[in-house]
């Protein structure tokens, strides 16, 4: 059987007429650069998040960016986050001039470690930015909290979490101002680039819509140095079509990844844990496996495609050498960045398909392995 990672392809197929209406009013009403469509959207999607403002951008990584401008994140301050997650969290806290300190992941899910965060803070820290990765909702009580107390912003990266709820609540909404990507490869992806800024705040939502804007404030006015993160109408057509589908594709997740659980119980791999008040979207279902170049290369010739989201952590990536970190700086994320195998979970699987990648898991960890003992979930042994 043949198992591809992801199939962008089916999903087009089952809702090609909606989106071809969709492209078709765009170009009959030639609003190429925001227009109807997306403005559509924005209330579409504030609605979805059970939020006030939705601000349409070009990238989840300029969302990131005005949020942290919104927060008065400047040069010189510093911004405490994960190391495991995409580039692009990282890089919006550079554009600012500040400094990202890393503190280490939680070992059960891989999310930022709340207990860890005090020890970080310094009087230049600004804002706490945790991120929801692989769609699983951060310890955002614990975050919010210390960032109470300490007079901090919160800038929550949901870039891979639309839709996730963290004690019945939409993440998204906890926070100063969130961070969503519409990557095509997202569980809300667009067909090209796309972002948004979520708030419940009226400046930070006016901030945002003039800077994306060249910061203009009204035609050909500018009050501010602002940047083009313009969202383009095509993208907020496809949108506006797929949003009304993301709650059965997420359910869809929700059982695939339930299957996988209950399929690899006994296998020798580690599952994240997940908070039985919350509800992860599963962007991701990823395994920690030992040997993972072996794994992969044996899964591939079985006809299951993989992935690795991520396989070097930020720290560590030449780019950022000179912050400072070096191996061993944080161990949890290294070693979980090492051992992370990325699983095909879409909503376009069938059942059997991933029942096959589940026994050829299975089947691949288990070669010339004792018994297998039931272990605690944990990115470690």
């Amino acid at each position: 059987m043949k198992v591809p990672f992801f199939d962008l392809k089916a999903q087009y197929a089952s809702i090609a007429d909606e989106i071809r209406a969709a492209l078709d009013r765009v170009c009959q009403d030639a609003s190429f650069i925001l227009g109807e469509e997306v403005a559509k959207f924005e209330r579409a999607f504030a609605d979805y998040c059970e939020a006030k403002h939705c601000v349409a951008l070009n990238s989840g990584t300029s969302a990131l960016h005005l949020a942290l401008l919104a927060a008065d994140v400047r040069p010189g301050d510093e911004v405490v986050t994960t190391a495991n997650t995409f580039i692009g969290t990282v890089e919006a806290i550079l554009y600012t001039g500040a400094k990202p300190v890393f503190v280490d992941v939680d070992r059960g899910t891989a999310n930022l470690d709340p207990k860890l965060i005090e020890r970080a803070l310094t009087p230049r820290t600004k804002a706490i930015l945790p991120v929801h990765l692989y769609g699983r909702p951060a310890a955002l009580d614990s975050i919010l909290e210390i960032a109470a107390r300490r007079n901090l912003a919160v800038i929550e990266d949901a870039c891979q979490a639309h839709g996730a709820r963290y004690h019945g609540r939409r993440v998204g909404t906890f926070g100063l101002a969130a961070a969503f990507s519409f990557y095509p490869s997202k569980n809300l992806g667009a067909y090209g680039e796309g972002g948004a800024l979520v708030t419940n705040d009226d400046r930070v939502a006016a901030f945002a819509r003039s800077m994306r804007h060249h910061g203009e404030a009204s035609r050909y006015f500018h009050d501010r140095v602002g940047y083009n993160y313009r969202m383009e109408g095509f993208q907020g057509a496809v949108l506006n079509v797929k949003l009304k589908h993301l709650d059965r594709w997420s359910a869809a997740r929700q059982v695939y990844a339930q299957l996988y659980r209950t399929r690899l119980d006994d296998a020798p791999v580690d599952l994240p844990a997940d908070d039985p008040t919350s509800e992860s979207v599963y962007h991701l279902f990823v395994a920690y496996v030992d040997d993972r170049d072996r794994v992969r290369r044996e899964l591939e010739e079985r006809g299951v495609q993989t992935a690795i989201h991520y396989p070097w952590p930020v720290h560590l990536q030449k780019a950022y050498a000179s912050l400072g970190y070096t191996p061993g700086s944080l161990p949890v994320t290294e070693r979980a960045c090492a051992r992370v195998l990325s699983l095909p979970l879409y909503p376009e699987l069938t059942r059997e398909q991933v029942e096959y990648v589940a026994e050829a898991l299975m089947a691949v960890t288990n070669a010339g392995r004792p018994a297998p003992q039931r272990r605690h979930p944990s990115l470690t042994p």
